[in-house]
């Protein structure tokens, strides 16, 4: 790859996708330096992370091929308008900041090349799934750029911006989904005389694997590997059934709308 990537803000996200690439096992030939204003933020950051944090913006900029944008959204604007002389056509700019578009980071830094990125937080035990799209200067080689970067914390899709909002429900928010089921089925758990930590314990590993019982399940379907579980008649087919009377597919339904629907608002 032979790149300079440097990172403008070194928070959780960003330090989990520093962390990804720097202990991939073929890891890229990559140079990735980081800026935080704070003089205080910047040394913690760089002893945690182990490169070169600066304190300009600016300097950071010119010396990078890839610039993460990686602040949280309300600074975005302004940390644009600080860098946007110093970017040029051969930089490519990368965003992590939930619900800027690249419309709004080209209406700023001019006709360049910008990528688009929603990651989620399980980055940070390299299990993270992103949502890459391209903005309208940015170049297929550009996508894939980025994909084989984040590929080095989790797996990664690409898709048209008109769809990032339903990334950011099922993916950025979904993590915080996923808690909710598996504390839900603890706290029933411990409610019928189980320990908590023994529920959460048989919650948490059972969601895990049968995450990757989809991942690893061929050319069977879910509802397969569900109909495998519950069968006819069963305590499953119970469990399932009770679902299915709550509706629990209409109740995933609003949970994923509604909030697609609050990431389409926050962006405009």
């Amino acid at each position: 790859m032979n790149k300079k990537i440097g990172f403008i803000g070194c928070g959780k996200m960003a330090s989990a996708i520093i962390k990804g690439v720097l202990s991939a096992c073929c890891k890229p030939e990559v140079e990735i330096k980081g800026s935080e204003v704070n003089c205080e933020i910047a040394e913690l950051a760089q002893n945690r992370l182990g490169i070169d944090v600066l304190t300009d913006n600016r300097l950071l900029t010119i010396d990078s091929d890839v610039i993460f944008i990686a602040t949280k959204p309300n600074y975005v604007a302004q940390i644009l308008e600080e860098i946007k002389d110093e970017i040029t056509p051969e930089k490519l700019v990368v965003s992590i900041a939930a619900g800027v578009s690249t419309e709004k980071i080209e209406n700023i830094i001019g006709q360049n090349r910008v990528i688009r990125v929603m990651p989620n937080t399980p980055a940070l035990v390299q299990e993270g799934m992103s949502g890459v799209c391209k903005g309208a200067y940015a170049t297929e080689d550009d996508a894939e750029f980025v994909m084989k970067l984040l590929s080095n914390i989790g797996k990664v899709i690409e898709v048209e911006e008109s769809q990032i909002d339903i990334v950011t429900a099922i993916s950025g928010s979904g993590p915080a989904f996923f808690y909710q089921v598996i504390e839900d089925m603890a706290r029933a758990g411990e409610k019928l005389g189980l320990e908590y930590e023994k529920s959460l314990l048989l919650a948490a590993q059972t969601a895990l694997g049968s995450a990757k019982m989809v991942f690893e399940r061929g050319e069977l379907t879910v509802q397969n590997l569900i109909d495998n579980v519950a069968t006819k008649g069963g305590c499953t087919f119970v469990g399932i059934q009770t679902m299915k009377e709550e509706n629990s597919a209409k109740l995933f339904n609003d949970v994923i709308k509604n909030t697609a629907r609050k990431a389409n608002e926050l962006g405009k």
